[in-house]
């Protein structure tokens, strides 16, 4: 295959790739290599839709952080370690958690276990307690606001 075709096909897939969802530099670049696309075509064509700020791993954090706290109420150490797990550097995580602070994560964590609370109202208060924090503990909330979520969560009932 000709370059122009493989630069075409490169160009195809990430358009492709980008128009159902955001994604990493990374991500792409694993596309582009599933899809044998070599490598010196990868990157020509992966830099020119950065520049073309079609690819932007910081814009991508940014969204990815608001929809998790949105709609699924991860901790801040969850949410670091999809975004490493994504190709996203720990400089542009950092970024784009510094917003979420002790208190909002507390904040988060009681909201869930209020909202949880509820659902397992038909338990006795060691049972609760004990879902609670194993729901919120899978989420990667820490020992301390998990605690503290709980009791405030349970004494409000």
């Amino acid at each position: 295959m000709s370059d122009e075709k493989l630069v075409q096909r490169a160009k195809n897939v990430l358009l492709h790739q980008l128009s159902r969802s955001m994604k990493t530099e990374r991500q792409l670049r694993q596309v582009l290599q599933k899809r044998e696309i070599p490598d010196e075509v990868a990157d020509a064509v992966i830099l020119r839709f950065t520049e073309a700020q079609l690819i932007d791993d910081e814009a991508f954090a940014r969204a990815f952080v608001a929809g998790r706290i949105a709609c699924g109420g991860k901790s801040k150490s969850v949410l670091r370690r999809e975004l490493r797990q994504k190709g996203v550097s720990d400089e542009i995580s950092s970024r784009a958690l510094a917003d979420i602070d002790r208190d909002a994560e507390y904040e988060l964590a009681l909201g869930l276990a209020q909202k949880r609370a509820r659902a397992l109202s038909q338990f006795d208060h060691v049972v609760k307690q004990r879902r609670l924090q194993g729901f919120l503990l899978r989420r990667g909330f820490d020992g301390e606001i998990v605690r503290r979520a709980i009791a405030s969560a349970l004494t409000a009932e």
